[in-house]
Formats: C-alpha cells, sequence, structure tokens
C-alpha cells in the first residue's frame, strides 16, 4: 500500500477498519515502525524540530517519515536531536508579531480538550498514519504562539462548559450552568437573567457587520455554542418543554428560541433538530421513532421562522441537502443533523452525516464572501449533545478511543481551515474550556499503541491499560478485585477504561488548558492568563467592542470596508462544537 498526503492532510484518519500499522502495534513490547518496510509508505517529513504539515514554510513535496524510513539507530546519535532543534531555533528567530488587527478571526474550543488528551491525540493521529506516534506533530501544535489559560469559574473550583463558554466567549467569568450573564446571575433562576447579560464576540462582530456562524459536533443550543448568542440561567433549558413553568411565567426564553432571535447567524452546523418543531412532529430522518420527534409545547416551528426571516437562507438535515448548498446562492445556511447530538465520529455514517471537517469546510466558504470578514468559533466538544465536538463526551462516558478521534478530527478541521483562509488576514485560536481526569502511563515502551496495556502488571497481579480515569463508570470489581483487560478488548471504540471512584458521569478536572494561536495579533496569548482573556484578545485583535476604537482600527475598518457602500467586511465566527459524548448529564 502506498500512502501520499499533501497540503497538511497528512493524517489518515477513516482507518477504524483499515490499520496502517502492519505488525506490532498491538504488542507493548515491540514498536512497530521496525516491521513496517521503508517502501509500504510516502509520508511528510516529520522530525523533532522539523516543519510541521501544513506549514508554509515546509516544502509542498511528498516526503517520508523518519519514524517510518530512519535507520532505528538514527535517534541514538546526538546529531538527530542537535539538527532538528537547530531548526526549531532558526525559525524561533525568525518569528516576527503580525501587528495588524485581523480580519477574520477562528475560534476552534476542544470541548475537554486537556493537555493529557491532546498529547495522547497526537500520537493516536501518528499512529492512525502508520508511525509509533509520540514523534507526531498536530496541525495546531504548529502554531507559533501559545498560552495557558485558568479556567476556574465564579463559584467552582473545577468548571463546567457553559461557565467557561461565557468566559471565553463574553470575556467576563460567571457562575457554573449560566449562559452569557454576569456572575451576579443565580442559576436556574429566570429573574436573575435581567440586567446581568452579556454579549459574546459573535454578536459584537455581526453588529460590526461580519459574517458569523458556528459549526459543533453536538446539539446548537449545547452549552458551548449557546453561550455565543443565549443569555440563560440554566444551560439545561433547550427548548421550552425544558423549563420550569415558574421561568416560562417569568418571562425567560429558551435557549433555541434564543438561537433564531437574539443574534443573524450567518452559518448554523450541528445537532438539535427536536429542540426546534413543534411537540410530536416527526423527525425527517427516524419518522418512525416517537422518541426522536419534535419537543416544544409552544407550537413553534423555529425552522420555518428562521427561514422566512432570512433572505436567501437555506435548511438542510443531512450531508447530500449540505453538499447540494452553492457557496454563492445562500446568505444563511442552518444544517441540523440529528435530533440531538450528532454521532461520533467512529459511529458516523459518511454517506449521511457531514464530518467537522466537511462542516467547517463549507462555513468558512459561505462566511468569507462578506468582505469584512468572519468569526468562526468551532466547538469539539467531547458531550453528548455534540456535533463535530464530542471529546468531552466521551471522556465523560469513560471511552477514550471516542474521545481522542474526536479530538483528531478537531485538529484535521483546524488544518483544512487553514488551507482556506490566510494567516495574514485570519487569527486563529485553538484552545479548551476545560479538562478531564484522564491520564495515560505505566511506563509503556515507544511506539505502544496509544490504547494498549502497561508493560508490567499491577500489584494485584493484573494488567492494566496506559489509559485511565481518576473517576468514572469504568470502575469495576469482579469477584472480589479488578478485572484484568485484554488488548483486544481495550482497542475497541466503545471499551470504557478502568476509572479509580465510581460514578455515573467521569468528571471534568480543574488544571489550566494551553491556548495556540496564529495570525493577526496572536501574539497576544501569552504566559499564564485568566480564561476570559481570550474573548478580548480576540476583540482586541478585530477592533470589536470594547477596543473599536483603539489605535489602528481605523485603518483597519478601511482597509475592509472600503468606502461606505462598499459590502460588509467578512468577520465569520464560526462556531464549531466538538463535542465528546458523555452519557448522562454532561457539564
Amino acid at each position: 500500500m502506498n500512502v501520499t498526503f499533501r497540503d497538511g492532510l497528512w493524517a489518515m484518519l477513516s482507518l477504524s477498519k483499515t490499520r496502517l500499522i502492519l505488525k506490532g502495534l498491538l504488542d507493548p513490547l515491540r514498536p512497530p515502525w521496525k516491521e513496517i518496510k521503508a517502501t509500504e509508505f510516502t509520508l511528510p517529513t516529520l522530525v523533532p524540530g522539523g516543519d510541521a504539515p501544513g506549514d508554509p514554510q515546509a516544502a509542498e513535496c511528498l516526503c517520508t517519515s523518519p519514524a517510518l524510513l530512519l535507520p532505528s539507530d538514527a535517534e541514538k546519535t546526538p546529531g538527530y536531536w542537535n539538527e532538528g532543534a537547530r531548526r526549531r531555533l532558526k525559525s524561533a528567530l525568525a518569528l516576527q508579531p503580525v501587528a495588524q488587527r485581523a480580519k477574520n478571526i477562528i475560534l476552534f474550543m476542544g470541548d475537554g480538550m486537556g493537555l493529557s488528551t491532546m498529547s495522547a491525540a497526537r500520537i493516536y493521529k501518528g499512529q492512525l498514519a502508520g508511525g509509533s506516534g509520540e514523534e507526531n506533530i498536530l496541525a495546531m501544535e504548529a502554531f507559533p504562539h501559545l498560552a495557558l489559560a485558568k479556567t476556574y469559574t465564579i463559584d467552582r473550583q473545577v468548571p463546567d462548559s457553559a461557565g467557561t463558554g461565557t468566559a471565553y466567549l463574553c470575556g467576563v467569568k460567571a457562575n457554573a450552568k449560566t449562559l452569557g450573564l454576569t456572575g451576579a446571575a443565580v442559576y436556574g433562576k429566570c429573574r436573575s437573567t435581567f440586567g446581568n447579560e452579556v454579549d459574546s464576540i459573535l454578536h459584537r462582530a455581526r453588529l460590526e457587520g461580519k459574517s458569523v456562524g458556528i459549526v459543533t459536533t453536538t446539539r446548537v443550543q449545547h452549552a458551548s455554542p449557546g453561550a455565543a448568542y443565549a443569555h440563560s440561567a440554566s444551560r439545561s433549558w433547550y427548548a421550552d418543554a425544558n423549563m420550569p413553568k415558574e421561568a416560562l411565567r417569568d418571562g425567560c426564553k429558551d435557549i433555541a428560541y434564543q438561537l433564531v432571535h437574539n443574534t443573524d447567524i450567518n452559518v448554523i452546523l450541528g445537532g438539535g433538530r427536536m429542540y426546534m418543531t413543534p411537540k410530536w412532529t416527526a423527525d425527517p430522518e427516524y419518522p418512525e421513532d416517537p422518541a426522536q420527534n419534535g419537543t416544544r409545547k409552544d407550537g413553534l416551528d423555529l425552522i420555518a421562522k428562521w427561514l422566512n426571516a432570512k433572505q436567501g437562507a437555506r435548511y438542510v438535515w443531512d450531508k447530500k441537502g449540505m453538499d447540494a448548498v452553492e457557496d454563492d446562492s445562500v446568505s444563511h445556511l442552518m444544517g441540523l443533523f440529528e435530533p440531538k447530538d450528532m454521532k461520533y465520529e467512529l459511529n458516523r455514517n459518511t454517506s449521511t452525516d457531514p464530518s467537522i471537517v466537511e462542516m467547517t469546510e463549507k462555513a468558512i466558504r459561505i462566511l468569507r464572501r462578506n468582505s469584512k470578514g468572519f468569526l468562526l468559533f468551532e466547538e469539539g466538544d467531547g458531550h453528548v449533545p455534540c456535533a463535530g465536538g464530542r471529546i468531552d463526551h466521551g471522556h465523560h462516558s469513560g471511552r477514550a478511543k471516542q474521545a481522542l478521534m474526536e479530538a483528531v478530527m478537531l485538529d484535521q478541521a483546524v488544518a483544512r481551515a487553514g488551507e482556506l483562509t490566510s494567516p495574514s488576514d485570519t487569527l486563529t485560536v485553538v484552545t479548551a474550556d476545560h479538562s478531564h481526569v484522564f491520564t495515560f502511563g505505566g511506563n509503556t515502551l515507544r511506539g505502544t499503541s496509544i490504547f494498549g496495556l502497561a508493560p508490567k502488571k499491577a500489584k494485584d497481579k493484573q494488567a492494566y491499560t496506559s489509559i485511565l480515569y481518576g473517576n468514572g463508570p469504568g470502575y469495576s470489581i469482579h469477584k472480589g478485585g479488578r478485572p484484568s483487560p485484554s488488548l483486544h478488548a481495550a482497542e475497541d471504540k466503545d471499551y470504557r477504561q478502568q476509572a479509580a471512584v465510581p460514578l455515573e458521569v467521569e468528571t471534568h478536572s480543574g488544571e489550566d488548558v494551553v491556548v495556540l494561536a496564529k495570525g493577526p495579533m496572536a501574539h497576544l496569548f501569552h504566559g499564564v492568563q485568566e480564561q476570559h482573556y481570550i474573548a478580548h484578545a480576540m476583540a482586541y485583535a478585530a477592533c470589536l467592542e470594547p477596543y473599536a476604537t483603539e489605535p489602528g482600527c481605523g485603518a483597519a475598518r478601511r482597509a475592509s470596508h472600503g468606502t461606505l457602500c462598499a459590502p460588509q467586511p467578512l468577520l465569520a465566527l464560526l462556531a464549531l462544537c466538538v463535542a465528546a459524548h458523555m452519557v448522562g448529564g454532561s457539564e
């Protein structure tokens, strides 16, 4: 088999059935690359310190992977590491801040994508491509600027996705489980909403004439995308049917209603059909399943209402419909591909459901037609209700393989977005809202499958997987002891890794998350910051309120606007919510 990759599309992502690791990958004692012949693969150069795939400085030729082709002793020589470090040093010395303002902003948010998840996803992606994995580089890891963000909310040391979403999208820390509200709002108390609303950068970008969009693998009413447009005292008020009578009496609106009425969003792609249509409305994809029917008690058809209010609007509910949309024929696109959250990538029907990569490309091609720019928010979530962003959901359910594939797909979307935009006018930011109690260890040898077993047994004389959770549904006692996992079982996509503490749902963790950035004003992301700083740095970079009159903004506006009669600039905020699957309630 000969596999080639070009222009950053260098990872084989659809290999759940056809693994490129021909021998040894599942054997924790034998690094796989020693068993693969050099003639069997053609991959991009990937050495420590080398140019990353997709880097404009990297050659566009097809090269070879040292993990597969270099002599096994190459890494034992000082020259191998010294040369890689010299290349990195040369690149660092040449790095200069891009100080002009950004026309476009893309924010990729991997829900639950902590550092341990990123590291494991890097290895998994490399192993899918036929390497040992450890030396792999994610597309997002090639970004030149980075910071750490502190994720606590006003009321919680360990946060949820609603409070963090309000921070990185609206620019203020808030209470857990509330959306688009200051810390003065009280969870579940409708009346505390009024007067405490805060607008997101997506909303502010639209007011400036930019095109904006949301892309997610969860339901579009989920906490992370919801923070971009909604003001809600509860993240769970998806539709009016999910709200208490008191909140309805007090005048609060559900999140789906706000999706249609609060902000003029150009592109909405994800799941969540059932919250948009009247109760008992049959689902177009599952008409025989009453559990997938519409849920609204107020009788509103929000999809029809949205279509009637927008000129050039189109609604689709499957991949065929999305593919049929011509970029120049629509100004607004709503695609709702599941009644609730979209399916995990490993479970996705590729003929009926679009991937997060395909949704990202469709959104950018529509949004970039606006001369004023676009802001893209992409959520890669691991929660049950995510579409294209179910990292969080996979972790919550204790299924690491599902979570890591969602992270790999988010990285693929990052790479594709880079090909469709220019770093000269597009600020791209990748971050997470929080992390998880997910880890991998056990002194595993180089090239061991990321889902494999530790080389030695534990004190109870049972085997254990490298990946483990601090708590969650993977806790199990069998015949008075811990079950011994098998290598075959551990490689299954739905295998639940063992957990130390029994919980129905695995929890978030409270450590800092990474923020990676490239493009105009990317150097603003540095050091250790509060999470709400992310929204402020992006607003400053794009001359959005409250920084619209800062030095340099007048020139930026003239460059994008032309004259007052010119078309509005395109600042598309594409919210790509990639949520990992979570069983039970997800945060």
